[in-house]
């Protein structure tokens, strides 16, 4: 498990810092730090959109008497995608607007 952990935060930088200067180098610096900011703007409010729209349905869902049995999976989910979305990055923006996709995020959820 430690490997595993030392080979994600030793890979996922080595890849993020590769990529960004692969578009800057076919973009230009500019745009590319603009791409960064957008996304990383754009996919905060997106993620905190959906974690407003996931606590209305936790309340609703508790005010009926109900469980909200597969919801803090999603809240979980939309707060990672929250953080990967904050940290600068192609990859981990691609991963983070995906958590943040309902189907790709409900078939995330059974998986785990």
């Amino acid at each position: 498990m430690l490997l595993r952990l030392l080979l994600l935060f030793c890979l996922v930088p080595l890849v993020e810092l590769t990529l960004l200067l692969w578009l800057a180098d076919v973009t230009g610096w500019r745009t590319t730090l603009l791409l960064v900011l957008g996304t990383g703007v754009a996919g905060v409010a997106l993620a905190r959109y959906q974690g407003h729209q996931f606590a209305q349905r936790v309340k609703s869902q508790l005010e009926q008497g109900q469980v909200p049995a597969e919801s803090p999976l999603d809240g979980l989910l939309i707060f990672i995608a929250g953080v990967l979305l904050f940290t600068p990055g192609i990859l981990t923006d691609a991963v983070g607007f995906v958590l943040l996709i309902p189907f790709f995020r409900r078939r995330i959820r059974r998986y785990l």
